[in-house]
């Protein structure tokens, strides 16, 4: 009896290690960051199995080794193992566990660096065709995203053309959050007092997930949005709907959206003049704010240098809350 009991716990590991393997493997859907549809993401799933397969020349023979001196050395009776309790050194075997490693990590620091340095996030994406300009703002619990270049607004929701470089200009009115669309490019941080930088780009049509990946209070399980890549034809058309709408982002109706709650996806046909370097500078020492960010204007008579409005005005007309959109938003 008191053999089972032993045979049992030392068995008891190998039994977990097996189950979670067959629990991960009923997980039929393939990872997003593993399934990119853009040129950054797809440098970033080299990167991901260029590094996991150099870890694991080190790590498979390791547990096997592991796992074998185990068994072979177990107390048991009748043992045929060698005993050598005067072994000490070994020349050969100090240069395989010593040598295989250092020239691992060697190419691992190698591999990194040229991936870190390609995959700078201000660093824009090679194409012929122009960047679009889309800045998002993190809230409590919602995103905000202004397109500067079409005088257009969204919340917790994107629409893009495929195959055309985005410059998403970053920044908070909120607790700091992190914006990510695995399918599309890692997770770069929002923060308040800041503007930072990020090229992604859609290889093809079709609707990417996209969230804030911190933790930021009661709701943040609802900071949530879906990107939509369209082609070039159907992005002008969507643009042109939502500029046709009544609905009109203003400095009042964006102080009430700026508070603490959740939002439905909302489409603006226009927003004040500014509001998003007002933003990234309202919580910045001396009004300078950090970051990489150079906003596109909106129009050619409002200039990068032109003074922000003052809270209170409004350079918009109309009214003053979004539409609200439930289901497919894209058209």
């Amino acid at each position: 009896m008191q053999q089972t009991k032993r045979t049992l716990r030392r068995a008891l590991p190998l039994l977990l290690l097996l189950t979670g393997v067959l629990l991960l493997s009923a997980c039929g859907e393939q990872p997003m960051v593993l399934d990119p549809k853009g040129p950054i993401a797809g440098d970033q799933k080299d990167l991901i199995l260029i590094s996991s397969l150099l870890c694991a020349v080190i790590l498979v023979p390791v547990l096997a080794l592991t796992a074998f001196i185990v068994w072979k050395y177990r107390e048991r009776e009748g043992s045929t193992a060698a005993y050598e309790p005067h072994f000490s050194h070994s020349t050969k075997l100090e240069l395989v566990w010593w040598g295989i490693p250092i020239v691992i990590i060697i190419i691992l620091a190698a591999v990194t660096a040229r991936y870190t340095y390609a995959l700078e996030p201000s660093k824009p994406i090679e194409s012929e065709k122009k960047a679009l300009t889309i800045q998002a703002t993190s809230l409590d619990w919602k995103w905000l995203f202004t397109y500067p270049e079409l005088g257009i607004a969204t919340v917790n929701y994107l629409q893009i053309p495929e195959d055309v470089p985005v410059k998403f200009e970053l920044t908070s009115d909120a607790p700091m959050n992190s914006f990510w669309i695995p399918q599309l490019g890692g997770q770069m941080y929002t923060m308040s007092g800041m503007g930072m930088t990020l090229f992604l780009q859609a290889d093809h049509a079709g609707r990417y997930y996209g969230s804030g990946a911190n933790f930021s209070g009661e709701y943040f399980g609802d900071m949530k949005f879906y990107v939509d890549a369209k082609p070039q034809s159907e992005f002008d058309a969507w643009v042109k709907e939502v500029k046709a709408s009544p609905a009109k982002l203003t400095n009042e109706s964006y102080e009430k959206l700026a508070e603490k709650g959740t939002s439905p996806v909302m489409l603006y046909s226009s927003f004040p003049e500014g509001l998003f370097q007002r933003i990234v500078t309202k919580y910045a020492p001396g009004g300078h704010a950090h970051g990489q960010t150079q906003t596109v204007p909106q129009s050619k008579t409002d200039p990068v240098q032109k003074p922000l409005p003052d809270a209170k005005d409004d350079h918009t007309q109309g009214g003053s809350t979004g539409t609200n959109h439930s289901g497919h938003t894209g058209h």
